[in-house]
């Protein structure tokens, strides 16, 4: 059976694409802005990602973060399971109406001093979704955002400076 698979892979060849070029300029931009996250915090950033009701078009893309290219976990950024341990909550998504009660109880969960990103356009001002009966619109309909990062879906170095600016106010 293996050498079936092995005789195709001989006669077809591997059949990928090549990895985008994302440019020098954005790779030298998500280094500068991952070596002032770490020079500010000197200590690890702990996430909660909250999906409020998105497309997950926006999960992909914090996802990413995560990749060789990224490597926020390498910066002492990781991502954790319960709220009691986080010092930022990343929401995405339009706030359904099935989400609201659930993501203030996140929030109240959050130790202070606790800091709240918008990531994608519904989070940050409802997108194509707005505010209607299945939704409560966007993320500051709910609770109190410091920092919002627009796009459809954005670029995870878009996702970086928002983090970075949330950061920021958390020091001065």
């Amino acid at each position: 059976m293996i050498w079936k698979v092995v005789q195709q892979i001989a006669r077809v060849g591997i059949r990928t694409e090549a990895a985008p070029d994302i440019g020098e300029a954005a790779q030298a931009e998500a280094s500068r802005i991952q070596a002032e996250l770490l020079s500010i915090l000197g200590q690890a950033l702990c996430i909660r990602e909250v999906d409020a009701g998105s497309c997950n078009g926006c999960e992909m893309e914090i996802n990413a973060l995560g990749n060789p290219y990224y490597n926020i976990e390498g910066l002492g950024i990781k991502f954790v399971a319960s709220p009691r341990h986080a010092d930022l909550l990343l929401v995405t998504g339009p706030v359904s109406r099935n989400m609201e009660m659930a993501l203030k109880r996140t929030y109240d969960a959050t130790p202070e001093p606790k800091l709240v990103v918008a990531v994608g356009d519904c989070a940050c001002d409802g997108g194509i979704f707005g505010e209607s009966y299945a939704t409560c619109g966007r993320v500051a309909n709910v609770i109190p955002v410091d920092v919002t990062v627009p796009g459809c879906p954005p670029e995870p170095v878009d996702i970086l400076r928002g983090i970075l600016q949330a950061v920021r106010r958390r020091v001065t």
